[in-house]
């Protein structure tokens, strides 16, 4: 059976992302980042439901290290998540280069393992803006995990979702019979999802374009 390295961080993007991987016929290797992200507690109990929903294997991978960089609402503590909408640019959540050490990470695995295939849920088109989530920057990772891996080892990365819109990931999730229930997108809280953050707020539009109520509760919303 091939195999295909899967990116879950425990949100709704990248457990669609591991459903289409399944579908496409892919056993899945279910990799997992705890890098001391404020929802850590939260994404790695939804991480172990999603995969064991897929009867993956999984990789827990702690990367301590990123508390020493910061730099992010994400990881450091004395900086705010913003509440107040959506704005232009890259925002303070932003962590800088989280894909691209996850991507090289998961190759390592992928070269292990055998797999053909790393997927990701990034996002390009309907996102907070984060600069490693764009096409060129996945095709870029692509063709630099390709030069530093062994010859026969030759890994696509995989983005179902790089293209659509919040609406059409519920849609396809639901579709595919995603278990959006055990899926996280709050960057603040580990009970109830705050509903004001960007994640929840892209969530909410997605969920409320699909017509469809999302299945997670909410402290407010916008």
């Amino acid at each position: 059976m091939k195999k295909a390295v899967c990116v879950i961080s425990g949100g709704m993007d990248s457990a669609l992302s591991a459903y289409i991987a399944k579908k496409e016929g892919f056993d899945i290797v279910g990799v997992h980042f705890n890098y001391n992200q404020r929802t850590q507690k939260k994404e790695l109990e939804c991480f172990k439901k999603i995969s064991n929903s897929l009867n993956a294997k999984e990789y827990i991978i702690d990367l301590d290290f990123f508390k020493q960089i910061g730099a992010s609402a994400l990881i450091d503590k004395n900086i705010a998540v913003p509440t107040d909408g959506i704005k232009p640019g890259v925002p303070i959540t932003y962590v800088p280069f989280r894909n691209g050490i996850f991507l090289s990470i998961a190759a390592a695995i992928a070269e292990k393992e055998g797999a053909k295939a790393i997927y990701i849920g990034v996002v390009e088109e309907d996102s907070s803006g984060y600069p490693d989530c764009t096409e060129d920057f996945i095709k870029s990772m692509q063709k630099s995990i390709n030069l530093g891996t062994k010859e026969e080892t030759e890994i696509s990365i995989k983005t179902p979702l790089i293209h659509l819109k919040k609406e059409d990931i519920v849609k396809e999730a639901i579709k595919l019979n995603v278990p959006l229930e055990y899926t996280w997108s709050c960057y603040q809280n580990e009970d109830r999802a705050c509903g004001v953050c960007d994640s929840c707020r892209l969530r909410l539009k997605g969920f409320k374009k699909a017509g469809v109520k999302d299945p997670i509760s909410y402290l407010d919303s916008f």
